[in-house]
């Protein structure tokens, strides 16, 4: 059985007080909780979550990380800087930074393979626009997109990897996939990564779903056999919908 996991990804909501403040009013939930419990914060929040997670089964992430160690590269994040402040997971390739930031599936490979260099959990994001599944090619997209995400990465690696499916078309809409649309695409991410390296890493790894995740929702979308939990955006910035969705997962 795959432990299931939901990932708060805050975006760019919360100063590092209000973050405190969120994570102080859903730690009961997650220490209680059987699923494993990750708030996504903003760099400048990070050290500010790491410390208010202490002692708790709260795991932070950050939303995004550069590629390169150090470097003139004005406003990145380093793996170490991450590592030094207690960060456990970095999200990669979310498709706001695919979309605004020029994230290609070139850097989101670079990311991948040096997130997990330093043992830092990647949360890779794939998923397809309102006008590649209305042409049909969902598949095929998401096909490429996890395999270039996972190139050069090991089956003992691979197994690391949490790959979260965000259709394009039901983040920040309101939209969502229905729950057997949900499965259907996460089951093709998990048939894929099978064809890749074998059952052994593709009945470990973790898939999410990504697409407007909440709590009236998140009950029917994580009883699905192949959705191992969520990335939730906007509900994971209040905390009793963020702990509904934690509790759904623990069913």
């Amino acid at each position: 059985m795959r432990k299931k996991l939901i990932a708060g990804n805050w975006k760019m909501n919360n100063t590092p007080s209000q973050g405190v403040a969120l994570i102080n009013e859903i730690k009961d939930t997650a220490n209680n909780a059987v699923c494993d419990v990750v708030v996504c914060t903003p760099y400048i929040c990070l050290p500010a979550a790491c410390e208010a997670a202490k002692g708790s089964k709260i795991a932070v992430s950050a939303e995004n990380m550069h590629f390169e160690d150090k470097g003139a590269f004005t406003g990145e994040i380093s793996a170490d800087m991450l590592k030094e402040v207690g960060v456990t997971y970095t999200v990669i390739g979310h498709s706001e930074r695919r979309q605004y930031f020029a994230e290609t599936d070139t850097t989101v490979n670079l990311k991948t393979v040096k997130a997990l260099a330093n043992d830092i959990l990647p949360i890779v994001c794939v998923g397809e626009s309102l006008d590649q599944r209305e042409n049909g090619i969902t598949f095929d997209f998401i096909s490429m997109q996890v395999k270039l995400a996972l190139k050069g990465v090991s089956a003992e690696d691979a197994k690391k990897v949490v790959i979260a499916y965000e259709p394009i078309w039901a983040i920040g809409t309101g939209m969502t996939a229905t729950d057997e649309q949900a499965n259907e695409v996460c089951l093709f991410i998990r048939e894929t990564v099978k064809s890749l390296y074998g059952a052994d890493v593709s009945d470990t790894m973790r898939i999410l779903y990504g697409g407007s995740m909440n709590a009236k929702n998140a009950a029917g979308l994580l009883a699905q056999s192949d959705i191992d939990g969520g990335l939730i955006g906007g509900a994971s910035l209040k905390a009793a919908d963020f702990c509904t969705i934690i509790n759904a997962a623990n069913a």
